[in-house]
């Protein structure tokens, strides 16, 4: 399985993502969103080309209406699926896990930094995709790719 990993998107409307980010898109399986889209828009365009999971995130706007954290089952793994920018913990990646800790997850994919961030903490892999239209204080934009295949995962960035 080939997942889109996508978070702190930031489009207003009218914008959309980078081309090379649509390139990746066309070869998806599964597009996971770590909030912060700011509107829905962008998840129905999503849709139309792979299934969609997200969740939303602090700057989303009225209309986003999704959960503040999922678990998605992708072959035998369970990946937990949050925005990061509340809970307990100091750091984003600190939060992300706190927020699972009771479950049993494999992964977690988590945004609110805009850093992409992948380490594996007692078995489990934390990933930030980072952003494909707001890096901040990072380098490159970015955004993650992740292959699931009989219950094991490579994930990456793509930074550009």
């Amino acid at each position: 399985m080939h997942i889109v990993v996508l978070s702190d998107t930031h489009l207003r409307e009218g914008k959309s993502l980078p081309k090379i980010v649509w390139d990746h898109l066309e070869k998806a399986d599964l597009i996971l969103h770590a909030g912060d889209l700011t509107h829905m828009s962008l998840i129905n365009e999503l849709a139309c080309i792979a299934p969609v999971r997200g969740v939303s995130g602090n700057c989303d706007g009225w209309d986003v209406r999704l959960p503040d954290q999922d678990i998605v089952e992708c072959e035998s793994l369970k990946i937990g699926l949050i925005h990061g920018s509340s809970g307990k913990g100091k750091t984003t990646p600190e939060r992300a896990y706190y927020a699972f800790l009771e479950s049993e997850v494999d992964i977690i994919v988590f945004g609110h930094s805009h850093s992409p961030f992948m380490e594996w903490r007692n078995g489990i892999l934390l990933f930030n995709p980072g952003s494909p239209t707001d890096k901040r204080r990072e380098q490159n934009f970015s955004f993650g790719l992740m292959d699931i295949e009989h219950g094991q995962v490579k994930a990456k960035h793509v930074c550009f």
